[in-house]
């Protein structure tokens, strides 16, 4: 953000919290102009309203692309800091209204914020309160603002970006592909891996230790060993039972698998069980002794003894391998 608009968030922050005198349909909301890019050098204006409101009062969007019951302490702990050492939020996350019985926000970006200002009023901070700007949206413009929002951010996995993808891609795009990467100003090759990571089997997706976890390399590994018929039973059985050890983790009973293990064992479930070189076919003749062993190297045989061996033992597994070499030759 530029310093241009700083100053200007800056300057709206400060204001709103200090006594305002009540309007009709802004109560408790505070005004302010934001200067449009695209309109700077005429001087148009683009009015926004922003709202300082109990987080209770918001609900996240159903086609929110983070998963919120996976957010926590631990992984909100830089924000809570933040806002905490701020005073306050800083930038708003962005809402729009429900109407009927229930929550009157329904949050489209922002579920991070939701959730450390949550964290902040449970935890003996009552004074914090949800910054959020209010707006008109279309179900398809609310998946492109949360997408461009959190596109580039490192805390929102591959997996919940690719389900979001998924799921957009036929609610609002008919399931064309190239349409929807058109309409996000995206490659369709970029697409397209996402939209492949998304359709990994839940076997394979309840293998990790979180969706969180899966990456879009994984997929990109995963989907030619999946495709082949031969191969595919293999990968799905040693993900059924690496998730039976995921769950049993979570429950507190043993340690979790991490991802590159994760991957790592499915890689090997298609490679097969190692083979094994055989440790040679050995002949003792009618002496109770190690014997001989013969191990064969291409066209070549060796035949193998201990220098203690006896002579009158070597001799009878000698006769041994020549007697089998003549049953060879026979059938």
């Amino acid at each position: 953000m530029s310093k241009r608009h700083d100053a200007i968030f800056e300057d709206v922050l400060k204001d709103l919290g200090k006594e305002a005198a009540p309007s009709d349909e802004d109560r408790g909301a505070t005004r302010f102009l934001r200067r449009s890019n695209a309109l700077a050098d005429v001087g148009e204006r683009e009015e926004k309203v922003l709202r300082w409101v109990d987080p209770a009062q918001c609900a996240m969007w159903s086609r929110h692309n983070r998963a919120y019951e996976l957010l926590n302490e631990d992984n909100c702990r830089d924000l809570i800091d933040s806002i905490r050492s701020q005073g306050q939020q800083e930038f708003p996350a962005i809402v729009r209204r429900l109407h009927g019985a229930g929550a009157e926000y329904e949050v489209i970006c922002g579920a991070r914020r939701h959730f450390a200002i949550s964290w902040l009023r449970a935890n003996n901070y009552p004074q914090f309160r949800y910054l959020v700007e209010v707006r008109d949206l279309t179900d398809e413009e609310a998946f492109r603002l949360a997408d461009v929002e959190n596109r580039d951010r490192e805390d929102i996995s591959d997996f919940e970006r690719a389900r979001d993808y998924a799921a957009a891609l036929e609610q609002y795009y008919g399931g064309r592909q190239k349409g929807m990467a058109e309409r996000l100003e995206v490659s369709e090759g970029w697409l397209s891996r996402y939209l492949t990571l998304a359709r990994l089997p839940e076997a394979v997706v309840a293998a990790y230790p979180s969706i969180r976890d899966i990456k879009e390399l994984h997929a990109r590994i995963l989907k030619p060993l999946l495709a082949d018929p031969k191969l595919a039973p293999s990968i799905l059985s040693v993900a059924a039972e690496l998730a039976e050890k995921q769950t049993a983790a979570r429950s507190g009973r043993g340690a979790a698998i991490d991802a590159a293990q994760v991957l790592a064992k499915l890689k090997a479930a298609a490679a097969g069980p190692k083979r094994v070189k055989p440790a040679g076919q050995v002949f003792k003749g009618h002496a109770e002794t190690a014997g001989m062993t013969l191990k064969k190297h291409g066209a070549k045989l060796t035949l193998e003894f201990s220098e203690k061996l006896s002579e009158a033992a070597l001799r009878s597994a000698f006769e041994e391998f020549m007697a089998h070499r003549k049953e060879r030759a026979a059938g």
